[in-house]
């Protein structure tokens, strides 16, 4: 448990493990915050939803890329809802195609939405933090930030410096009751990774993974859930491995 009622900012929460997240933090009767994408044209049915369970949820849109849109995202957050104790930076794409044909745009879309933004989102909400003496930064990276993937140099990369981003921070903020860790997941049986080719899932896929099976969101959800809580507050600069075995360090 969290201790107390916190306000919980996830981004890239509407769908698959961003989801899972909402909804386990607030389970847990905390205030739930999510951003989405401006081109999200969902998301009131999935606010509505989410509503209609019982949770308290807030959703903005923003476009994580853009650094100054983001800290008016969390300036709003502040007055609306208060001050952010705990930060999930989930947002993520993938352009996937071989180096060989991967192009510079290729390269900026990913790079821009899956690391800048941990930068963008963390900038703001890191000073508040440190003056309440208290505060949770969580980076959603993936087991292919660890090993790599082939056709994910850019996903890769990414995601590898996510982990970078964790610890130099971490370093920075230890003393001052905030920690900043990694989780990187493996297969996860979200929707995406469900759409998969059933028989690529059955002969490429879960054959890499020692456990036999895909993850499951809520299993990453609570690991979240842990890092978030105060239990965990003398775990930080680390990166946390949940892919059921399919890779060691």
């Amino acid at each position: 448990m969290l201790g107390k009622k916190r306000v919980v900012l996830v981004t890239g929460g509407m769908g698959g493990l961003g989801e899972a997240i909402c909804k386990k933090m607030a389970a847990m009767g905390n205030i739930v915050v999510t951003t989405y994408s401006p081109s999200n044209k969902t998301s009131a049915d999935w606010l509505k939803q989410m509503k209609g369970e019982g949770f308290e949820f807030h959703a903005f849109p923003v476009d994580v890329t853009d650094t100054a849109a983001c800290a008016a995202l969390i300036g709003k957050i502040e007055k609306d809802v208060g001050a952010v104790d705990v930060l999930v930076n989930n947002a993520g794409i993938t352009r996937d195609t071989t180096f060989k044909k991967m192009t510079k745009v290729d390269w900026d879309a990913v790079m821009h939405t899956n690391l800048d933004s941990s930068f963008n989102m963390t900038k703001p909400v890191m000073d508040g933090m440190v003056e309440r003496g208290w505060g949770r930064v969580i980076n959603i990276s993936s087991v292919n930030g660890q090993k790599g993937a082939f056709g994910q140099t850019n996903y890769s990369a990414a995601k590898a410096g996510m982990h970078g981003f964790t610890k130099a921070l971490a370093l920075e903020v230890a003393r001052r009751g905030v920690t900043v860790n990694t989780i990187s997941p493996g297969y996860i049986g979200t929707k995406m990774v469900m759409a998969i080719d059933k028989t690529v899932l059955d002969t490429k896929i879960i054959p890499q993974i020692p456990m036999g099976r895909l993850g499951k969101p809520d299993e990453v959800a609570g690991l979240v859930a842990y890092l978030a809580s105060d239990e965990a507050a003398f775990l930080t600069g680390a990166n946390i491995a949940i892919n059921g075995g399919q890779h060691m360090q």
